[in-house]
C-alpha cells in the first residue's frame, strides 16, 4: 500500500484516471515555466503536490549516489521506491506545454505585456494565499519569515532591470561555469517564484547557454546538465531534510519568495520585460480585471479541490 501524501498535499485518485490528472498537473506547471518570474513550483504548490514532488526527485538522486557507492542492492530498492508513473506522467505534461504554448504564449507576453502581468499578478497572488493554507501551525513568527524572505528576494530580483538577456549568443566562458551555472539555475525548478531562465539572466549566462546550443559546444552543454543534475540532486534532498524537519518554517520563506517574485509581474511600466516600478498608468483596467480573474481562478480551484478531497476522504 502507498503512503498516505503528507497533510495539506493532494490524494490521487486511482486507476487510469491517476496519470491523465497527472499530465493535466504537469501541462499546468509547464505552462508556468514558459512564463518570466513564475515557477513551475509555485504550481506544485497551489496543485498540493510539492512535498511529493521533491521527495519524488530526492529519491531518484538518492539512488544515483548509492549506485556511485557501488551499492547495486541499494539502488534498486531507491528506484523502486520512486512513483514512476506519476513523475512520467507529469514530466509528459510539462512537456506537451512548452511544445503547444511557447509560441502563442510568446506572442501574448510581447504584444500583451501589461495585461499578462495583471493576469499572473493575480495567479501568485492567489496562489501565496493558498499556499498558506497547507502551513500547519500558523503563527507570527512565520509571518515574519515570509515578509522577510519576501523583501531579500524582491532587493535581489532588482538587480537587474530586465528579465530579458541582450547581447551576441555565443559561448565563450570555461567548462566549469556552466557546470556551476547549471548547478544554480535548475534550484529554481523545485523553488516556487522564479524560473530557471531569469537566474541564468542574473547569472549573465542565459546568452551563452544559448550560444552553447547554437554552436553545438556539447561539451559545454554536458557540463552544464551535469551541474543540473548535480545541483537538482543535493538541493533536493537538503529540501526534502528541511520540509521533513521544519516543514512550516521552509513553507513559509517559499511563500515569501512567491511574494518577492510580484516585482517581475508588477503590470507597470513594461509588464514583464523588466524588473522596474511604477505607478499604475496607461490602460489599468484591463489588467486590473486579469489580475481578478487570476486571484479568483486559483481560489476557485484550491476550493475544488479541497470539496473533491472531502468527498474521497468520506
Amino acid at each position: 500500500m502507498p503512503a498516505d501524501p503528507p497533510r495539506g498535499e493532494a490524494r490521487d485518485p486511482t486507476g487510469p484516471a491517476q496519470p491523465v490528472l497527472q499530465v493535466v498537473r504537469g501541462f499546468l506547471m509547464g505552462s508556468a515555466d514558459i512564463v518570466p518570474g513564475v515557477s513551475g513550483g509555485t504550481v506544485a504548490l497551489v496543485l498540493g503536490i510539492y512535498e511529493r514532488l521533491v521527495h519524488a526527485i530526492a529519491t531518484a538522486a538518492s539512488s544515483v549516489a548509492a549506485l556511485a557507492r557501488g551499492d547495486l542492492r541499494e539502488t534498486g530498492r531507491r528506484l523502486a521506491a520512486v512513483p514512476w508513473v506519476w513523475v512520467l506522467s507529469l514530466l509528459v505534461g510539462i512537456g506537451a506545454a512548452v511544445l503547444l504554448l511557447s509560441g502563442p504564449l510568446e506572442r501574448l507576453l510581447a504584444e500583451e505585456p501589461q495585461a499578462m502581468a495583471g493576469l499572473f499578478f493575480g495567479l501568485i497572488a492567489g496562489a501565496v494565499l493558498v499556499s498558506w493554507k497547507l502551513v500547519r501551525r500558523p503563527s507570527g513568527r512565520l509571518v515574519v519569515v515570509a515578509l522577510v524572505a519576501g523583501l531579500l528576494f524582491f532587493l535581489f530580483l532588482g538587480l537587474q532591470d530586465t528579465t530579458h538577456a541582450s547581447g551576441a549568443e555565443v559561448a565563450t566562458r570555461p567548462w566549469w561555469v556552466f557546470f556551476l551555472a547549471g548547478a544554480v539555475a535548475i534550484c529554481a525548478m523545485i523553488l516556487p517564484g522564479i524560473s530557471g531562465s531569469f537566474i541564468l539572466v542574473l547569472l549573465g549566462m542565459y546568452t551563452q547557454v544559448l550560444g552553447a546550443v547554437n554552436e553545438r559546444e556539447i561539451g559545454l552543454l554536458l557540463a552544464f546538465l551535469l551541474g543540473c543534475a548535480v545541483g537538482l540532486a543535493a538541493f533536493s534532498s537538503l529540501l526534502t531534510w528541511l520540509l521533513d524537519h521544519h516543514h512550516d518554517v521552509v513553507l513559509a520563506g517559499l511563500i515569501g519568495l512567491m511574494l518577492g517574485s510580484l516585482r517581475i509581474l508588477w503590470p507597470w511600466p513594461s509588464g514583464l520585460d523588466s524588473t522596474d516600478l511604477a505607478a499604475p498608468s496607461g490602460p489599468v483596467l484591463v489588467p486590473v480585471l486579469l489580475a481578478v480573474a487570476g486571484l479568483a481562478l486559483v481560489l476557485g480551484i484550491d476550493a475544488l479541490g479541497r470539496a473533491a478531497e472531502r468527498r474521497q476522504a468520506r
